[in-house]
């Protein structure tokens, strides 16, 4: 149920302290959250989403209050629960990105349930910059943690009203309406849990370049190691729509589009196409009149970021048998963009009969 703005804090604040969930808007994508240091409350996030129980979470903690005098102190003490060591260079990422849409993975302190991080001996942990959660959590003065307010697996809410959609008619969840999600995906995860640079473990909008410029430090690839730190969304499976989703290359649209045409007719496909190369599928979208929907979209990675889990919502409810997108350009800016797609690609699709794009 969504509450009012005047009372907002006052009833989140109130279900975080006895147990209870709440969605909460952050800039990224809305979270499912709860006291990170209440078990059963942490459970009921599990069990709401489906979520596997060693799929981690993120905790969620508060920022200094500006002006603080002592900045680097300020952020020692509110992660000191939570962290056994905090290296240089994660603090001189938190000083320059906290809050933000960075989170970053530390070993564990011994207090940190063990449901939080998913069995393991590191814990995420980012500052959100929306003002109704930073609120929130100076309020609460805990930690929340809170994976994407969305059943495990599908596309993640950018809105109070896909928190909704999600989990419709649900007394016991409190949604936080905060207004649409300013990026739109999910934060940058890096990990700091160990020797030398940081690793990025899932992309975002904060990329390695952007952190090299304003900070000098060098974001390595983890290279999908097996004793790399499990974090959330990096499943296989994952963003997902009901419906099937497609990426194709420019190439091989016209081959692909004859394929699924063929084995289904009278078949309803919405076709995404870069907008300056619209005008180059008149000719396909004239053969298959009947059967496309052509939609432009932007070559504009954080503009795409913002719009995709949006886009993917409204087309999954268009009674599409198929969603076709291009597969973005393979550059860093695009990244995030690209996990998100090829993720959503291949979890697409009834959940019984998943579907790997061409």
């Amino acid at each position: 149920m969504t509450k009012p703005n005047s009372s907002l804090i006052d009833c989140a604040l109130d279900a975080i302290r006895t147990g209870k969930l709440v969605a909460i808007p952050t800039e990224t994508v809305y979270g499912l959250g709860a006291d990170a240091s209440n078990r059963d409350a942490i459970q009921k996030i599990y069990q709401l989403k489906g979520r596997p129980a060693d799929h981690p979470l993120i905790v969620h903690v508060q920022a200094p209050p500006s002006g603080s005098k002592d900045i680097e102190q300020e952020w020692l003490t509110i992660l000191s629960p939570w962290t056994r060591h905090i290296p240089e260079s994660a603090l001189i990422l938190i000083k320059h990105f906290w809050p933000g849409p960075l989170t970053l993975v530390f070993e564990k302190s011994r207090s940190v349930l063990d449901s939080v991080t998913g069995g393991q001996t590191t814990v995420a942990i980012r500052s959100p910059a929306h003002p109704l959660t930073q609120e929130l959590l100076h309020r609460f003065g805990g930690g929340i943690a809170a994976p994407s307010a969305n059943r495990y697996g599908r596309i993640s809410p950018t809105s109070a009203a896909d928190v909704e959609a999600e989990f419709p008619n649900n007394p016991d969840l409190l949604i936080l309406d905060g207004g649409p999600c300013e990026h739109g995906i999910e934060s940058t995860i890096l990990d700091v849990s160990g020797e030398g640079s940081p690793k990025l473990l899932r992309p975002g909008s904060i990329s390695p370049s952007m952190i090299k410029a304003s900070t000098g430090i060098d974001v390595v690839s983890s290279g999908n190691t097996v004793n790399q730190p499990r974090v959330s969304g990096t499943h296989l499976a994952h963003y997902a729509p009901h419906t099937p989703l497609y990426l194709y290359s420019a190439s091989d649209l016209a081959s692909q589009l004859d394929s699924l045409i063929h084995e289904a007719p009278d078949a309803k496909f919405a076709v995404l196409v870069w907008e300056q190369e619209h005008s180059a599928y008149e000719a396909l979208l004239k053969a298959y009149l009947n059967n496309l929907t052509f939609i432009a979209l932007a070559m504009d990675p954080a503009l795409v970021a913002k719009q995709l889990y949006r886009l993917l919502r409204d087309l999954d409810q268009g009674q599409y048998q198929g969603i076709l997108i291009p597969s973005p350009p393979k550059t860093e800016a695009w990244d995030a963009v690209r996990d998100r797609l090829q993720r959503a690609s291949f979890g697409s699709g009834p959940s019984s009969n998943n579907h790997v794009s061409n």
